[in-house]
């Protein structure tokens, strides 16, 4: 099992830089919904490491070891936060730029300004605070890993609860991805409100609408 550290987070401690919000999304490649994104600051301590032993990019996590760790996590940081940018901003804006809005949402909840930005493969040109791009941050970085699992559960949740209003397309199992139910749901059913229209499933089902 891969275990982030909290390599680069001491490299910028030994520098004086202590406020280091790590962050990562959730929901980029998914069907419907919204994009989540999460930050979050830890103590510059070592201790953090031992305290959150068990936290993996959450996509190596169970359900239970996510929830386990995600009231850790809120204990131990200084400061968290997750944004959203929803199907609709998804679809007016494209989903990367919508991933970028998602983590600016984060940033600006901080109850703390943070000094230095780690993020897990995505760049922020619009935010003026210093930052690293790391391919696969959520599996070298604590910081980065806390906020993967803050960002999927934060999201999985608000799937659960479109479950509860859309019963039909299964978004409890699936969470909206592009699963094989999910696929023959949207065949049998049509999209719902809160799916993206610029996916390419659901704009071929419109196409194909608009066809006859």
């Amino acid at each position: 099992m891969i275990s982030p550290d909290l390599h680069f987070e001491r490299a910028l401690w030994k520098k004086k830089i202590t406020h280091i919000a790590g962050l990562d999304e959730a929901g980029r490649g998914a069907w419907c919904g919204p994009v989540a994104a999460a930050a979050v600051i830890f103590p510059a301590s070592k201790s953090v490491l031992k305290k959150l032993h068990g936290v993996r990019d959450s996509k190596l996590m169970s359900v239970r070891q996510r929830n386990y760790w995600l009231e850790i996590i809120h204990k131990i940081a200084i400061a968290w936060q997750v944004g959203l940018a929803n199907h609709a901003e998804i679809d007016e804006i494209g989903i990367v730029p919508a991933t970028r809005l998602a983590m600016q949402r984060a940033i600006e909840g901080l109850n703390i300004q943070p000094d230095y930005l780690l993020i897990d493969a995505v760049k922020l040109p619009k935010i003026p605070i210093p930052q690293q791009s790391i391919i696969k941050g959520d599996q070298q970085s604590l910081s980065i890993a806390a906020a993967s699992v803050l960002a999927k559960t934060t999201r999985d949740a608000l799937l659960i609860e479109m479950a509860d209003e859309y019963p039909q397309y299964g978004f409890e199992r699936h969470k909206g991805y592009g699963t094989h139910l999910h696929r023959l749901n949207l065949t049998a059913q049509g999209p719902c409100p809160t799916h993206r229209k610029s996916f390419a499933p659901i704009k071929q089902y419109y196409l194909e609408q608009k066809m006859g």
